[in-house]
């Protein structure tokens, strides 16, 4: 019974991430933030929780299945590429931080730093895919930009992890 409860929890995470993806691009923050091409990663507090909750397989499950799933409803190959690397360089970096979680960092903390990886990921994917180096000029901004918008994800992951305590919450 546990493997279905933990199969029907992935499926709905990934459910929640694909909306939260799709809700994200109603709201381009190219009005407030000068750096084209910012989103505030929601989907990304799913991965936080997923990390939080289950193991690091089962969260790339979910990863895997959130950036396929979006990548069809609304991206391209390109897309595809750039949110995968861009996203299992965050899971891998924000898994290694949630081991030493409270002695060396706080999970707000592990946010920021798995966006910074994710920008990190996806300018890599960029560098290959136009095969010029280049496209690093704008890491810096990207980087920038990971601290105000990695300690939103954290903190609506910590909000939502805070609301979990208080009920039943077993996989």
């Amino acid at each position: 019974m546990a493997k279905v409860k933990k199969v029907t929890l992935c499926g709905l995470l990934t459910a929640l991430a694909v909306v939260l993806s799709l809700a994200e691009r109603l709201f381009p923050l190219d009005a407030v933030v000068p750096v084209p091409g910012v989103k505030l990663g929601l989907a990304n507090v799913v991965t936080l929780f997923a990390l939080t909750r289950l193991s690091a397989r089962e969260a790339g499950i979910v990863l895997l299945c959130r950036v396929t799933l979006s990548s069809l409803l609304m991206g391209s190959v390109t897309a595809f590429l750039f949110s995968l690397l861009g996203g299992l360089l965050a899971l891998a970096v924000m898994w290694l931080l949630l081991r030493v979680e409270g002695r060396f960092c706080s999970l707000l903390g592990v946010s920021v730093a798995g966006a910074a990886a994710h920008n990190i990921g996806q300018v890599l994917a960029a560098a290959v895919w136009m095969q010029t180096g280049a496209v690093t000029a704008y890491l810096p901004f990207l980087l920038v930009m990971s601290v105000p918008l990695g300690l939103v994800t954290g903190l609506t992951a910590a909000v939502v992890l805070g609301h979990m305590k208080k009920i039943e919450f077993h996989v």
